[in-house]
């Protein structure tokens, strides 16, 4: 497909000229596009963020779509608990949730293909028994349906916020006081990677409470009462208490090694879609984590 760029779509990112002409695909479709190189502007190869310019041709290469479906696949993962109709997982941090166009394996649905032996069908073979998510850089507890009556329970109850969902997050800064955020979460106009506080966005709502304060830091307990894209991060953000290790929220250089934000899904309450019974899962932070805290209260960095 080709195009010559006029008046009207002067001024454009390229990777939103392109969701406008695709409307079928998803951004990470066109993202993994024009990183893959299947997209030209006046023949050359350029940024997803690239200023569209009267005059300019923007080629579309043809591409074969891969197909997506999740295969079974023996990768290390811990079962919290498992019953026929759900299983409670601790989702390591760097795991993808499901297969998307740049995650075709690894994922944890992969995981647990291998693992369980049966999921719910209701969000098709991509995301099958997944009722929630986490971010790839989120670690933590996640619940997953076994059939369909149990996704069924727990959308329902994610829904009427009846599932509550714990997580703990090392912030910069010093948080005063415990409180609640409601904002509406949208789209970030200026980086379409990112969610932003926007005024034509979706309600969130997140609660938080201080656990304990350090010299520069703060770890934070939030409970989420939506669950909007990467909420607890752009919250955290809004406050001016962006989480540590944070690559796409936090502008500040982080101080320590680490692979990304330190939030984890600590803890989850829920009632058993079959029994009614309440049940509650917790977990430790991973060791990661709790070596961050061990050298900021040791050296007070």
């Amino acid at each position: 497909m080709e195009w010559e760029i006029n008046n009207e779509s002067c001024g454009q990112r390229l990777d939103v000229f392109l969701q406008n002409q695709n409307k079928d695909k998803t951004r990470s479709h066109i993202k993994h596009w024009i990183t893959n190189g299947d997209v030209l502007v006046n023949d050359k190869v350029v940024k997803a963020g690239y200023g569209l310019k009267v005059g300019d041709k923007v080629i579309l290469k043809e591409i074969v779509e891969k197909v997506l479906s999740a295969k079974p696949q023996d990768i290390d993962v811990e079962i919290v608990y498992e019953d026929d109709d759900i299983a409670v997982v601790n989702k390591p941090q760097g795991m993808v949730v499901h297969p998307a166009i740049s995650n075709y394996d690894g994922t944890l649905v992969n995981a647990l293909m291998f693992k369980l032996d049966s999921l719910s069908s209701i969000n098709g073979v991509i995301r099958p028994g997944i009722v929630h998510r986490l971010d790839k850089d989120t670690s933590g507890l996640l619940v997953v349906a076994k059939n369909d009556m149990a996704h069924v329970s727990l959308s329902e109850q994610i829904s009427k916020k009846t599932c509550k969902r714990i997580y703990w997050a090392l912030v910069e800064g010093i948080v005063k006081s415990d409180g609640e955020i409601t904002t509406n979460i949208g789209r970030d106009p200026k980086n379409r990677l990112k969610m932003a506080v926007v005024d034509k966005g979706k309600v969130a709502d997140t609660k938080y409470r201080v656990l304990e304060t350090y010299s520069n830091y703060s770890l934070v307990e939030f409970e989420l009462g939506t669950g909007r894209t990467h909420q607890i991060r752009v919250h955290s953000a809004y406050m001016h208490h962006p989480i540590v290790g944070d690559k796409l929220y936090n502008p500040n250089k982080c101080k320590f090694n680490l692979n990304g934000q330190l939030l984890h899904a600590k803890k989850l309450t829920l009632n058993h879609p079959r029994t009614g019974e309440t049940m509650t899962f917790e977990t430790q932070l991973p060791e990661y984590f709790q070596k961050v805290l061990n050298t900021i209260k040791t050296k007070k960095i």
